[in-house]
This record gives C-alpha cells, structure tokens and sequence, in this order.
C-alpha cells in the first residue's frame, strides 16, 4: 500500500452511495474493478482484520491506492463495471479473452428478390436477421441448406445485378435464377418466407405452406413443379428427423456450464433458438487461481450479454454474484423480460447437466491440445481476426516452369495437423502461359465445385500463396460459388525471398500486414504454405517429366522449344493451337506458312 494512501480516512470519506471502485499498482495499473452497492461498506471489507481469501490477500499485497466512481444507481454501477472490464482488462478480474459477437443470417426483405447472407456487428440495415447462431460454421451449414431447399440466392448485389445469364449455381440447382428472371417475384417472395419459416424452427409452418403448393400445382396439372415441391418436403423431414429438438416448451435460451481446472476454466453455452439448438460454443476467460464459479458465471453474463442480445432464459448452474441486478440489467437493456434460472427441472436440468459437460470435455481438449498446435491456431485467430479457431485450412498454390505444365495444388490442415488424404492437384488448362492469376482463379473455381458437390467440407479458412493479384481472383472464385464471406489471405513472399519476411495480403486491402518473424502464428502459416508448395512442385514436376516425353508438339519436325514456347504463349494451350487456322499459326514469330501447315496437318491427323 502506498504510504501517502491514508486508508482509514479515505474509508471516512467515501459515500454509502452505489458506484464503482478500482485497485490500482503503484505504476498506476488498474488490477481490480469491482462495483458497490454500499461503496463505503464494501470497500471497507478488504482493509478489515477479517482474514480474505488468497486471492484477496494476492490483491492487497499489490493495490497501492483505491480509486472510486459514483453512480446514480446499482445498474449503472454494473455497467460501468463491466466497460472498464473490457476497456482495461485487470489481471485480477475474470476476462473473457473471446468477444466477438455472434453471427446472424441477414435477409434484404425489402427488396423484389430478397438476399440471405452471413452477417456480423450492427443490426441497423432494413430487414430481418435470423439468429444468432454459435459461430461462422453454424451459418454457412444453414445457408447450405437453404440453397438446397428453397434455391433462394445469396449472391453480392454487383453479381445479381450484372448477370445476363444464369450462373454455376443454377446449373447445380442451388438457385432458380432470379437475376435472370427465371423465376416470378411472387413465387421467390414464397420461396423467401418459407426459408425464413425454417431457420426460426417453424418446420411445420413450412411443410403446410409447401403441401399446399404442391397440391395446388397437381390440381392446375403442373406436374413438374409438384415434383419439386414434393423433393422439398422429403428433404426438409429429412433434416427435420436429423435435428435434436429441445421440446417441452424452451423455445428461446441461452444454457451455460462452467468447469474450472489447473487454474483456467471454460464456460460452454448451448444456443436453443425456436425450439431448436442450433449449436454450442466454447469461451475461456482469463481467471485468477481461487475464483468462484459464481463470479465467473457473473463476469461472463456481463460482459457478454451487456455486447450481444440476451435471450428470454439464461440458465445457469450456480447464482451468480448480484444475479437479481443483472437480471433487471438486462431486462432494461433488453427492453423484454429476461430471466437468469437456476433451480431448474425437468427438461432445463438436462441441458444444464449437458452444457456442464460440454464445459468439462472443452476445458479438457484445451489443456490435452497442449501449449505447441493450440498455441499456433490461437494466435493464427489473433493474428487474422478470425471468428473462432479454424478447424480446416485449405491453401493454394501454382507451380510451374516458363508457363508450361502449370500444376495447381490444395493441401489440408486441420487441428492435427496435415489431412493428407484431402489433398488435391489440379493440372491447370486453358490459360496464357505463365498467367498466375488465372491458375489461381482456374485452381480455386475447380476445388469449390467439388466441395458444393458435397465431396469434401467447407474450409474455415483459405491460405493463397501470392500476392494482391492471386488473392482478387481467388476472391472473385469464391464470389461465383456465394462464398465470398469466408476468411482468405494471401501469403506474399518477402523482397529476397528469405523465411520471416512474408507479408499477409487481404481482400480490398491495399496495403499489406507483417507478422513478427518468430510468432506462432506465421510459423504455422509457413508451414502450411511450405507444404502446399512441396505438393505443387512434385505435382509439376511429374507431368513436366511426361510432357517430355508424349508432348504432340515434340514429334513436329522444325518445331523446337522456343517456337513450342511462342505457340503455346500466343494460344494458351494445346486445345488453342487445335483451333487455329493455318494462317492464324503463320501469324506467330518464328513460324513460316509450310511450318504452319505441317502443324495443323499433324494435329488433325495428317501427315507432318
């Protein structure tokens, strides 16, 4: 304690008045934050001859002063609190270190074909948001499902509005094309409604409104779209059957479960939204050693809720500290009746008992993961701003020698490391030799197609080996598959090549970001990049040693590297050269008209 810091009379002069009070070091740090509703009284209880507990006596041998702010009431004591929480982070306050917010499905209702999209942050545009939903991979399953459902579009308003045909996602039944004006605007505004139906659990609602345009379809004999309405009921009671329902009356609530050990703790909450769940999510707040479970449960509903919208129940497995204040707290906030319940029966127990569970098994799988892998994604999801901690990592890359035999490559990480069985080649065709960009974009449009084809999962996050211009036409890729929103960065070699001095490059960022040479999180982006280099240079490097020996051009008398070259630049490819006149190939440097003619000959089933 600071000894111009008289605590006998500044325990005199403070007020019975609620506020707020602050700890603080010698040097000035804030390392505590509490709240009062009597600040004297309770100020009061850590300069008394009481014994504290231990991480009370930890505070005081280190608190140099005490500093207060008075509030008008206990509420606003609460709130207060919990900003100066965020703001300052007190090492002796329970911090959640995650808090961004949740997701939610976005849906431009005022529109004549309305847009589903992914959404996150202010909820302020017109029209309607759905959620909130656990993380990012909860919302792309969903929007997957609607595609298939209901065909509904979620395309960039600049793509709807430039297309003069359909696009892939018509071809693949995912869209009925509204940009092209395939489908009426009342037959997609029913189309829209029932979509929204379904992602606020209201099966049956749907499965009413499609019976009936099913039979009003048969009845007017349009027996073709009758069998489109009736594919779609068989697959929304498919899914139907596949979800674990909540049930017995728990339409709207947030279940929590806390586990504390080895001085860290996780904090699980199962999302039950229109009587489903729709996932859960894990947190781990910074804690001192010898934090109850209430306050944790208290730290972690303030700072929390007072950021996201609170739902009608918050079940909880323990009081939490002040639980009536912040329960009126976020009721005000709110502006609807919230209730934080803990005595619970029935149903409620059950989830409760689960998300206790949940909490055990994540708190476990952290501490088992160990400092090394867990370490690595956890900064990689500081380092990038990522929503939660990537669980699939796709990364590309181009391999090729003068524009010839161009070989693209993904490879796969996931929590374990390399997936290797998820990797994938891509012999690339059809482009300028040399052109880098459009590999890329050719690489990433061909993996994409497969992954809406249902052969592999959707990746939580995408690593280009390149530059501003690989990343654009990566983005652009993604854009034709409505997959714009996923999280990609493109990993840009240094000046001088050497490890430690990539730059990371974002979509519509012009400049570029640098990570320290020796952060967790770049070594795992380099190793990741390394390997999707290895697998393109062998990949390139197999069909280059076979390109040697069966290359049609080869067997062309007169026809040496460098005119191969010229052709191949000038036509972009063998399959350009087939479609060439004799006169378009007597255009190319190097290549005299009997040389043309002894090409187009050979290549048409001449003789040379």
């Amino acid at each position: 304690m600071d000894e111009t810091f008289d605590s006998k009379a500044f325990l005199a002069s403070l007020t019975q008045r609620p506020g707020v009070y602050r700890m603080l070091a010698a040097g000035g740090d804030i390392l505590y934050v509490g709240k009062a509703r009597d600040l004297r009284k309770r100020v009061a209880t850590y300069f008394g001859s009481k014994a504290h507990h231990p991480k009370t006596q930890a505070l005081m041998a280190q608190t140099a002063r005490v500093e207060v702010t008075v509030t008008g009431t206990e509420q606003d004591a609460l709130l207060l609190e919990h900003n100066l929480i965020k703001e300052h982070r007190p090492r002796f306050n329970v911090v959640l270190r995650d808090d961004k917010s949740y997701p939610w499905i976005y849906v431009s209702t005022g529109q004549e074909f309305p847009r589903f999209e992914f959404h996150r942050g202010s909820r302020k545009a017109p029209g309607r948001y759905l959620g909130p939903w656990p993380g990012a991979g909860a919302v792309r399953e969903s929007l997957a499902q609607l595609q298939k459902l209901f065909r509904v579009r979620q395309c960039s308003e600049s793509f709807f509005a430039n297309r003069t045909r359909p696009c892939l996602q018509y071809q693949i039944q995912r869209c009925t094309a509204p940009c092209v004006g395939l489908i009426q605007p009342d037959d997609y505004r029913r189309d829209v409604e029932d979509a929204i139906l379904f992602l606020e659990g209201r099966n049956s609602a749907v499965l009413a409104s499609l019976v009936g345009r099913m039979e009003q379809a048969s009845a007017e004999l349009d027996y073709e779209r009758a069998a489109v309405l009736r594919d779609q009921i068989g697959l929304i009671r498919k899914i139907q059957a596949e979800q674990v329902i909540a049930g017995t009356g728990i339409d709207e609530a947030d279940v929590i479960g806390v586990h504390q050990d080895e001085g860290q703790a996780c904090i699980a909450v199962i999302l039950i939204r229109g009587g489903r769940v729709l996932g859960s999510r894990n947190w781990f707040p910074r804690v001192t050693a010898g934090t109850d479970a209430d306050e944790v449960v208290a730290a972690f509903i303030g700072q929390h809720y007072f950021h996201e919208q609170a739902p009608a129940e918050i079940l909880v497995p323990v009081v939490p500290l002040d639980g009536g204040v912040l329960e009126a707290a976020l009721t005000s906030r709110s502006r609807r009746r919230v209730l934080i319940r803990h005595q619970v029966r029935g149903t409620r127990k059950r989830w409760l008992e689960m998300a206790a569970t949940n909490a055990r098994q994540g708190l476990a799988s952290r501490l088992a993961s160990g400092a090394s892998a867990r370490g690595q994604l956890e900064s990689l999801v500081e380092a990038l701003g990522l929503d939660d901690v990537p669980r699939r990592i796709e990364c590309f890359d181009i391999s090729h020698t003068g524009g010839g035999e161009t070989v693209a490559s993904c490879v796969v990480f996931g929590p374990d490391g390399p997936v290797k069985s998820d990797y994938r080649r891509f012999n690339v065709r059809d482009i300028e030799p040399g052109d880098d960009y459009g590999a890329m974009r050719q690489a990433v449009e061909r993996r994409f197609a497969r992954i809406r084809r249902g052969e592999s999962p959707v990746p939580d996050l995408i690593l280009i080996d390149g530059g501003h211009g690989q990343v654009e036409k990566a983005r652009e890729a993604l854009e034709e598959f409505q997959l714009g929103h996923l999280p990609l960065v493109g990993v840009a070699k240094g000046r001088d090549r050497r490890p430690g001095e990539e730059t990371l490059v974002f979509p519509g960022e012009t400049s570029a970001r640098v990570l320290p040479a020796g952060s967790p999180a770049l070594l795992l982006i380099q190793q990741i990049r390394d390997e999707a280099h290895r697998f393109a240079i062998t990949g390139h490097r197999q069909r280059r040693s076979k390109a040697r020996v069966t290359s049609t051009l080869e067997a062309i008398d007169g026809l040496g590297p460098q005119r191969r070259r010229a052709l191949l630049r000038q036509f972009g490819g063998l399959q350009g050269i087939r479609q060439a006149g004799v006169a378009d190939l007597a255009r190319v440097h190097g290549i005299s008209r009997l040389l043309a003619q002894r090409i187009y000959d050979h290549l048409h089933g001449g003789q040379p």
